[in-house]
């Protein structure tokens, strides 16, 4: 197969979808690897190093597009890159679909094959594919948070763990899958006084015995959601609903409750954000302000540690990367359901249910 590794463009996307050891074992397995120029830099991987593992170097993401029959990517596509996307051509990539209209009319008009990284599924119900960044996006949630309450940041000046003789800071976690269990972690690890709250009573069960003592766990509904914003000095958003669009756990009318200089960090933004008050922001201008709440919201929040977020993204994908090369999307999907889930869409057909609903567009099975 002929594979393309375009450079991401998104503001400040430093991750690559590949490592030159990725290019190394798929030239050695007979595929072509075409790898746009500086690709890898911001990840540590310099041109040189892909050169030496096989790859054919290309100046222009446009030459990329047009000589690959798969496209593998870290960010969805953005819109100078849409045209550049072919009919029946394979891009493998994170989408986000439901928080993103253009993106998806882009891609169904585009008639090319969209296999989504983050609704891959293993029969147990995780997602291999969004694991890795959950991780490294909850970690980094609680630092960002401990980072914007400072008094410079525009935050209240708290110190997360506090001190002898003074209080932590209270620390809401919305959602206790992957993200929100280590950004509870990691906040409790610095001292804070953190709250998870989730709908899954086993899964507060289990992680009441998992975590650590100054985390305690909350049955969340919208009562109680707001009876904790009225004391917490910062909210971290961590629900995800696969391939879905999120709910609004914290509505705009419910930032009447949350103190000023408070800070709310949206690690949901990818899939619409679940707090109604945030839009979209960027690593190189992350924050804004409504009625003196600060609200984080970068919707690559993985792509500020590029080297890590690299390693282990392709940890993950390349195995998947590997089956999609050797036997082509149609069989690679007929023998792997989990890869099969990751269609969401295929020749100009929404073929992810979640996604249909959300926009009302026919939705085709991808089994007929």
């Amino acid at each position: 197969m002929i594979i393309g590794l375009p450079k991401e463009i998104k503001n400040n996307e430093n991750r690559v979808a590949l490592t030159p050891a990725g290019v190394k074992e798929l030239v050695e397995r007979g595929h072509i690897v075409y790898v746009q120029m500086s690709a890898g830099a911001g990840s540590g991987f310099p041109d040189d190093e892909y050169a030496a593992a096989g790859a054919c170097m290309l100046q222009a993401a446009e030459e990329v597009y047009a000589k690959a029959e798969m496209i593998v990517k870290v960010k969805e596509p953005i819109a100078p890159e849409y045209n550049l996307v072919r009919p029946g051509q394979l891009l493998f990539t994170y989408f986000h679909f439901a928080s993103d209209r253009a993106l998806t009319d882009a891609m169904l008009a585009s008639g090319a094959v969209c296999l989504a990284y983050e609704t891959v599924q293993l029969p147990d119900k995780t997602l291999p594919l969004l694991v890795p960044m959950s991780e490294i996006a909850g970690k980094m949630a609680a630092q960002v948070a401990a980072r914007f309450l400072t008094a410079p940041q525009g935050g209240k000046g708290k110190l997360m763990g506090g001190v002898p003789g003074v209080k932590p800071a209270k620390v809401l976690v919305l959602g206790a899958g992957v993200v929100g269990a280590t950004a509870a972690t990691v906040a409790a690890g610095m001292g804070a006084d953190v709250t998870i709250a989730d709908v899954s009573l086993p899964r507060l069960r289990y992680l009441a015995q998992v975590l650590p003592a100054n985390v305690k766990t909350l049955c969340s509904s919208k009562g109680a959601i707001i009876e904790e914003l009225k004391t917490v000095d910062a909210v971290i958003g961590s629900v995800l609903i696969p391939g879905a669009r999120c709910p609004h756990l914290v509505t705009k009318d419910m930032l009447q409750y949350i103190a000023p200089g408070s800070v709310m960090v949206d690690v949901a933004i990818d899939q619409g954000g679940c707090f109604e008050s945030s839009h979209a922001t960027t690593h190189s201008d992350p924050v804004y302000e409504i009625n003196g709440v600060v609200h984080y919201a970068v919707a690559n929040i993985p792509g500020a540690v590029p080297y890590t977020s690299t390693m282990a993204l392709t940890n993950a994908t390349f195995p998947y990367v590997l089956q999609l090369a050797e036997k082509g999307w149609q069989q690679a999907c007929k023998d792997n359901a989990s890869l099969a889930a990751g269609l969401n869409i295929v020749d100009g057909k929404v073929t992810f249910k979640a996604i249909a609903d959300y926009y009302n567009i026919p939705y085709q099975p991808i089994e007929l």
